[in-house]
């Protein structure tokens, strides 16, 4: 519910750049190392100048980063200290990125691999990420949670890093986080079809559409050094077209993987996308602006909207007055993995081992694929795996898990066949794929795709094609990574080699096995999320609503 504001006000917004400049500097973020402990909890924060309550990690919107050197064990422990009845009191914690290779237990998927953290417990995280090194984030994974703030960066680095003499600085200071933010809460949001953010907010910060003018992000360089920003889209719903004023970005890393270097001045980056970029500051000591337009109706930067601050050292504390020349958008099929670039298995379309088709309908608001919408099984499928299910016709919900055999090389094609909210952001847990066609482009290429995590499906009538090996057991979440469009149906269960599954993740701590029980015995004032008030005030907002459901 925005709060209505005189004009005027809109009008001093808009004559911004001749203004003592309201900005935070972002030098000093909060940094955690990979063994720690966070606590989830309510707070009011008001990142955008609009007061709500926010379901945030240690007390903070984006969450702490957590950073760590490549071959470290993570060991974090997720504490749920949240009371706030109108949002959900249980909670789950994914690492976005992180393969879980024989940790599948420790991916933090609500359903998939585990029961929801109740109210005032606890679970420990243990797992290890070998072989990984790059930008990954980490999100609620229970329901629309993440919406509601449990989001925050995650970042593992290489000290051996081959484009490390690309830059000179990369650090926490420049992790750059692309969040949408609501004014409402997810459990309200949840049961309207077609939910649109307030704003958008960079580092934490931003403004809205005939709001305050609230505190901006800024990101401090110094003249004549390179910086490795590392950008990460934590949104539940839009993309963002991101570009800084007078200055070219070279991608070098795309979600975890690096690539091949490529120059460009502007980027779309999709929810649950990551990018790492080199930028050099090479130009006058300044404040230049910082976009991120997301695809909504009417996004702009009136006002100071969708933006941040670039600002050089010596530079005055003003916005800036710098416009947008921006001209060269990254185009994906542009993009080649730099380590051991080529598809897995033979070339060509339908040659992989396993070759799936998903087609995605979405008539009325809920998603199918392949004719069926996920609902979440009361038994988490890693639950049902280990207590012996082991055939398709054992796993629940049967329609939406496929069983895969293990050391195969699977092709997926996803088409977009109908329904309104793209282009779809997909991504596969527990593995990165060869994008061998981009949504947007009919050429293959499985020579030397980009490899990366989250890839967008497009719009209706458009399709990708990813592959990847199953060289992990276990059960990993296929999903649209606009929260919104997950919660009403757009997922599968990809369920690796179920055969092996016990053996691959043995030994499950024995905490997880308490998960369920706890979470089981629940009653529905413990789960929170407002109960069927939720509904009535969704009924208040809009009159496109989906039918009552029950809490997830």
């Amino acid at each position: 519910m925005i709060i209505p504001v005189l004009i005027a006000s809109l009008v001093s917004l808009i004559n911004a750049a001749s203004i003592v400049s309201r900005s935070q500097s972002y030098s000093q973020p909060a940094v955690l190392g990979p063994q720690t402990t966070i606590t989830i909890g309510n707070k009011v924060i008001a990142p955008d100048g609009f007061e709500r309550a926010a379901t945030l990690v240690n007390g903070m919107f984006p969450g702490p980063l957590i950073a760590a050197q490549k071959g470290d064990n993570f060991a974090i422990e997720v504490v749920n200290d949240l009371q706030d009845e109108s949002m959900f009191k249980s909670t789950s914690v994914h690492w976005h990125g992180i393969f879980q290779n024989g940790t599948n237990y420790a991916d933090g998927t609500s359903f998939v691999t585990q029961c929801p953290i109740a109210q005032n417990h606890s679970f420990l995280h243990t797992f290890s990420a070998p072989n990984q090194a790059g930008t990954y984030w980490y999100h609620s994974h229970y329901s629309v949670q993440y919406c509601d703030g449990l989001r925050g960066a995650l970042v593992i680095y290489d000290p051996h890093d081959p484009l490390a003499y690309m830059y000179d600085v990369d650090n926490a200071s420049t992790v750059i986080t692309l969040s949408d933010w609501y004014h409402t809460v997810g459990p309200v949001l949840r049961h309207i079809i077609g939910t649109t953010a307030n704003s958008s907010l960079i580092n934490g910060l931003g403004r809205y559409v005939g709001g305050p003018a609230s505190d901006l992000a800024v990101i401090s360089v110094e003249q004549g050094k390179r910086y490795r920003m590392r950008l990460v889209a934590m949104s539940c719903d839009p993309n963002f077209t991101f570009s800084i004023d007078g200055h070219n970005l070279t991608v070098i890393e795309a979600d975890g993987q690096l690539t091949e270097p490529v120059v460009v001045d502007e980027l779309q980056i999709f929810a649950g996308q990551r990018y790492s970029v080199v930028l050099v500051a090479d130009q006058p000591v300044d404040n230049y602006w910082i976009r991120s337009l997301p695809n909504l109706a009417s996004a702009s930067f009136v006002g100071g909207t969708n933006s941040a601050i670039l600002r050089y050292q010596g530079a005055a504390q003003v916005d800036p007055t710098t416009v947008s020349t921006a001209q060269t958008q990254l185009v994906e099929t542009e993009l080649h993995a730099l380590i051991n670039p080529g598809a897995p298995g033979i070339p060509g379309y339908g040659n992989a081992d396993i070759n799936l088709h998903l087609d995605i309908t979405s008539p009325n608001g809920t998603f199918f694929v392949n004719g069926a919408a996920f609902n979440p099984p009361t038994v988490p499928v890693l639950l049902q795996i280990l207590s012996g299910a082991q055939e398709p016709s054992q796993l629940f919900p049967n329609e939406s898990i496929i069983v895969l055999d293990a050391n195969k090389v699977v092709e997926l094609t996803m088409s977009i066949v109908s329904g309104p909210g793209g282009p779809h952001p997909i991504h596969l847990h527990g593995h990165s794929f060869d994008v061998v066609q981009s949504a947007t482009n009919s050429t293959f290429n499985y020579v030397n795709p980009v490899r990366r995590d989250v890839v967008s499906a497009g719009n209706a009538g458009q399709q990708m094609v990813i592959r990847w090996t199953t060289d992990n057991s276990g059960p990993w979440f296929l999903h649209c990574h606009i929260d919104w469009h997950l919660d009403a149906g757009f997922a599968v269960v990809m369920a690796e080699s179920p055969s092996d599954t016990a053996a691959h993740v043995n030994p499950v701590p024995q905490d997880w096995d308490q998960l369920c029980p706890i979470f089981d015995s629940l009653s529905p004032l413990q789960l929170g999320g407002g109960g069927r008030f939720s509904y009535e005030e969704a009924a208040n907002l809009s009159p496109k609503l989906f039918p009552p459901s029950p809490l997830p």
